[in-house]
C-alpha cells in the first residue's frame, strides 16, 4: 500500500492543501465583518468560547487525529485500515460528546467564569448551551478530513474549510445581525455552520472509505490499541500547539475583570486572526509531510530529508517578505476591523515575526511525529509549555496583550527547533545547505526592500498603498523563487511553476 514520494508529490499536496487553507483568509476578510456588526466586545466573548471549544477538543479527541496520518498511510491491508478508522472515530468523538454534556450540565457556572460587560454577560448562559455542541461536531469534521488527508486526498477541505464551513457562517451572521441578534448571534451562526460542515463530511468520509464495510467491520483490539497508544503519544505535542492558539485569549480574558478583559481578548484575537497569513505556509507542510513521511518511512527514511529540505526552501523565501509586508501595513489592516484594533500592533507584529521564524525553521513537528519514538512528542510539549508558561508569568503583568504575544512567539519557535534538533541527532537531519542560506538572504533582501518602498508610499492614500505593496511583495517573492531555488525545486512545481515562469512544465521529483 505504501510507494515513495518525491518533491513533486509536496508540491501538488502543497498547492491544494494552500487552496484549502485559504478558509483562513477568508477568516481575516470575514472577521472585520464581524467586529464592525457587534463590535469588539462581542467577538471578544465570542473568540474566548472558540478557544475554549479548541482547546477542550484537542484534549478530549486523544489525539487520534494525528495518529490517523500515522497509522492509516502505514496499514498492511484494507481491513486493517477501516478497522483503524472505526477505532478513530470511537475513539475520537465519544468523549467529546460527553464533555459536550457536562458542559451544557454545568453552563451557569462556567459563564460566570467568563469576563464580559453587563449585556454579554447576561447571555453567557445561553451562549455557553449554544456552543457546546459544537465540540463534538467539531471532533468529527477533523476527524473526518485527517482520514482523507491520510488517503493523500489533500484537496477535499477546500469546499469544507473554505466554502461551507467559512462563507456558510458569515452569511448566518448576517442574516442575523439584520434580524436585530447581538451577543448569540455569532455563537449561533457558528454552531449552524459547523452542523452544515459535518453532514458534508459524512459524504466526504463516504468518498474515500468505504462506510458500510467499515460498519461491518469488527473491532480489533490490536489495531484499536495501536491508534489508542499512538494518539496519546502525539497528544501532548497537540496539546501544545491548541494552547499556543486558543489559550492566550483565555489567560487575557481571566487576568482582566470586566469589559476590558472582553475588549483584550478580542484585539488579540484580531491580531491572531491577520497573524494566521504566514502560519499557512507552516501549516500546508504540516499537513502534507505527515502522511507522506509516514508513508515514504515505509519505502525508504534516507529520501524524506530531501523533502523536507525542499519545503524549507520554498516556505522560507516566500514567509519573509510576507510577514515584512504585515508588519509594514499591519495598522491599516487592523483599521479595516475598527479604528480601536490600531492598537494591537505590537501583538501583530511580535506574533507574525515568531510565525516566520518557526516557518523558516521548517515543519520537523509532523516529521518526529512519523518517524521519531514516541516519547519525543511528550517532551518537547512539556519543554515548550514550559517556555510558554515562563515568559507569561514573566512578561504579562508587566505588557499584558504584548507579553502573551511574546510568549506565544518563544514557545511556537521551540516548538519547531526542539523537533530539529531532535531529527539532526537521532536521524542525521542536514537540510540546510548553500541553498537555503541562499533563500534566506533573498527573502531578507525582499524584506529590505519592501521597507524602502513603504518608507516612499508613506504619504499615498492606503488605496493606493496597500495594492502598491502587494504587487512588490509578490514580485520580490517571485525573484526569490526564481533565483533561491535549484531548477529540480522549481520543476517539481509542475503546471503552477510553468504558468508563472518558473520552471518548464516538466514534473521532476
Amino acid at each position: 500500500m505504501n510507494t515513495a514520494v518525491g518533491k513533486s508529490d509536496v508540491a501538488k499536496g502543497a498547492g491544494v492543501v494552500a487552496l484549502s487553507r485559504l478558509g483562513a483568509l477568508v477568516e481575516v476578510v470575514s472577521q472585520p465583518a464581524y467586529v464592525w456588526m457587534f463590535g469588539i466586545a462581542v467577538y471578544g466573548v465570542y473568540t474566548v468560547l472558540w478557544a475554549a471549544v479548541n482547546t477542550v477538543s484537542n484534549v478530549a479527541d486523544l489525539a487520534i487525529t494525528r495518529a490517523l496520518q500515522r497509522v492509516i498511510p502505514q496499514s498492511r491491508s484494507e481491513r486493517e485500515v477501516l478497522a483503524a478508522l472505526k477505532a478513530a472515530l470511537l475513539l475520537g468523538v465519544v468523549p467529546s460528546i460527553i464533555v459536550a454534556a457536562l458542559v451544557m450540565a454545568f453552563a451557569g457556572d462556567l459563564a460566570a467564569l467568563v469576563n464580559a460587560g453587563p449585556r454579554e454577560a447576561a447571555d453567557m448562559r445561553l451562549a455557553i448551551l449554544i456552543f457546546a455542541p459544537g465540540l463534538p461536531l467539531w471532533s468529527f469534521i477533523e476527524l473526518v478530513t485527517a482520514a482523507a488527508r491520510a488517503r493523500r486526498a489533500f484537496g477535499p477541505e477546500v469546499r469544507l474549510r473554505l466554502f461551507w464551513e467559512q462563507c456558510v457562517r458569515l452569511v448566518l451572521a448576517f442574516g442575523l445581525f439584520l434580524a436585530g441578534w447581538d451577543t448569540l448571534a455569532l455563537v449561533t451562526a457558528h454552531t449552524a455552520s459547523l452542523f452544515v460542515t459535518a453532514i458534508l463530511a459524512v459524504r466526504l468520509l463516504a468518498r474515500y472509505y468505504d462506510v458500510r464495510a467499515m460498519w461491518h467491520t469488527p473491532f480489533d483490539g490490536r489495531i484499536s490499541r495501536h491508534v489508542f497508544v499512538t494518539g496519546i503519544s502525539l497528544l501532548p505535542i497537540n496539546v501544545v500547539y491548541r494552547v499556543l492558539i486558543d489559550l492566550p485569549p483565555l489567560v487575557i480574558n481571566a487576568l482582566i475583570p470586566g469589559n476590558a478583559g472582553a475588549v483584550a481578548s478580542g484585539l488579540y484575537g484580531i491580531a491572531r486572526k491577520v497573524a494566521t497569513i504566514p502560519q499557512l505556509l507552516q501549516q500546508v507542510f504540516q499537513y502534507v509531510l505527515a502522511p507522506l513521511t509516514a508513508a515514504q518511512a515505509a519505502v525508504n527514511r534516507l529520501a524524506i530529508e530531501p523533502l523536507y529540505a525542499f519545503a524549507t526552501r520554498l516556505s522560507t523565501v516566500v514567509v519573509l517578505p510576507m510577514a515584512a509586508f504585515l508588519c509594514l501595513i499591519g495598522d491599516r489592516i487592523l483599521w479595516l476591523f475598527t479604528p480601536d484594533a490600531v492598537a494591537a500592533l505590537p501583538v501583530l507584529v511580535v506574533l507574525v515575526l515568531g510565525r516566520a521564524i518557526e516557518t523558516a525553521i521548517g515543519p520537523a513537528r509532523p516529521v518526529i511525529e512519523m518517524i521519531g519514538h514516541r516519547l519525543l512528542p511528550t517532551l518537547n510539549g512539556v519543554l515548550t509549555i514550559g517556555v510558554w508558561a515562563a515568559v507569561t508569568w514573566w512578561r504579562v503583568p508587566i505588557d499584558g496583550a504584548v507579553g502573551m504575544a511574546w510568549a506565544v512567539a518563544a514557545a511556537s519557535v521551540s516548538n519547531a527547533f526542539l523537533p530539529l534538533a531532535e531529527l539532526t541527532i537521532a536521524h542525521g537531519f542536514r537540510p540546510f545547505g548553500w541553498r537555503f542560506l541562499l533563500c534566506v538572504g533573498l527573502g531578507l533582501a525582499g524584506a529590505a526592500i519592501l521597507m524602502v518602498a513603504d518608507l516612499g508610499l508613506a504619504h499615498a492614500r492606503f488605496y493606493i498603498e496597500l495594492p502598491a505593496m502587494f504587487a512588490l511583495m509578490l514580485g520580490v517573492i517571485w525573484l526569490g523563487l526564481r533565483f533561491g531555488l535549484a531548477r529540480s525545486d522549481r520543476g517539481a512545481l509542475g503546471s503552477l511553476g510553468a504558468r508563472i515562469g518558473l520552471a518548464p512544465a516538466t514534473p521532476s521529483s
